[in-house]
């Protein structure tokens, strides 16, 4: 790994990494949407296109081997969104799949410990355990307030939250060996997730169905389409991938603990969903890591002085 990464994150960065997990939360209203007219496979599919169609003949392809890309694409489109797409079609509420997917944050740090050896210290251990424990609150009071799923619908979410972390992963290996242009990484790998998707739902959610279905959509499925494919994929893909490869991933993975929160206030704007106290002490607790995640150190170091 590359000797240039920091563990501490500038200001301009922290906004960032902010706004990609904003983006990120609020996406699961569209989602929900979308899915409420396009089958779970073409969705995806369509995302994809999208966000390497037109952008392909304008951005040049990254010094990376074809494998890598086609890894990457896999791992986050095939796997991450159509599985999340599917398990939320087949019973997975969109706010506790906002929630169980997270679960990506354990693996990404796993595997890059595991492969990448990857720095891991004990204060972002403790700041994504505390960020944890603000999930768990907000999952119970989900399950609490009657959110049920599929046993299927679960694990293709928890499927899906593995493929996010192996991209994770691979982006970031892919940075580490040469200066990585993250937006010719995103849009040309895109390449490799239309296909199989759309051959997917060919298969899985039918033919005639799913040509009729995309060929009469309204403005709104598109729409929502299209924010997915420019803001939740190009934008919000680029930064975070740049992010990872800058900073340590113990330090920057966790702050997609925050994207069930952005969702929450998304979905209490977007979809009149109601936000009771516990779900703000949830949220309060998932702050708190993240703080300590970004800030431990400095605190460390403040608590040093004052009682040296």
């Amino acid at each position: 790994m590359s000797d240039s990464v920091n563990a501490r994150l500038s200001l301009r960065d922290f906004a960032l990494v902010l706004a990609v997990v904003t983006v990120w939360g609020f996406a699961f209203v569209p989602i929900r949407w979308a899915l409420d007219t396009v089958p779970p496979f073409a969705l995806a599919a369509l995302r994809f296109l999208f966000a390497c169609v037109p952008a392909v003949f304008f951005v040049k392809r990254p010094d990376v081997p074809w494998r890598t890309l086609v890894a990457y694409g896999f791992a986050i489109g095939v796997f991450q969104f159509g599985f999340l797409f599917t398990g939320m079609r087949l019973g997975m509420p969109a706010g506790l799949s906002s929630l169980v997917i997270q679960v990506q944050v354990f693996f990404t740090i796993g595997i890059a410990a595991w492969w990448l050896h990857d720095r891991l210290s004990w204060h972002a251990i403790v700041g994504a355990a505390t960020a944890a424990a603000g999930i768990l609150v907000l999952a119970a009071h989900k399950l609490e307030q009657g959110a049920t799923t599929t046993l299927a619908g679960f694990a293709l979410v928890v499927v899906a939250a593995l493929g996010w972390a192996v991209g994770n992963v691979i982006a970031k290996r892919a940075a580490g060996r040469a200066e990585v242009d993250m937006l010719g990484m995103v849009v040309w790998s895109s390449l490799a997730v239309p296909l199989p998707l759309f051959a997917a739902s060919l298969a899985f959610e039918g033919g005639a169905r799913v040509v009729s279905t995309i060929v009469h959509m309204g403005w709104q499925p598109w729409a929502c389409i299209l924010f997915m494919s420019y803001f939740a994929t190009l934008f919000a893909l680029v930064v975070w991938n740049a992010m990872l490869h800058r900073y340590p991933t113990a330090v920057i993975a966790p702050f997609a603990l925050l994207i069930p929160v952005s969702g929450l206030l998304g979905g209490a704007v977007f979809l009149e969903e109601t936000l009771a106290p516990v779900q703000f002490a949830g949220g309060a607790l998932v702050l708190c890591g993240l703080a300590w995640n970004v800030f431990g150190p400095q605190a460390r170091e403040w608590i040093a002085e004052v009682f040296d």
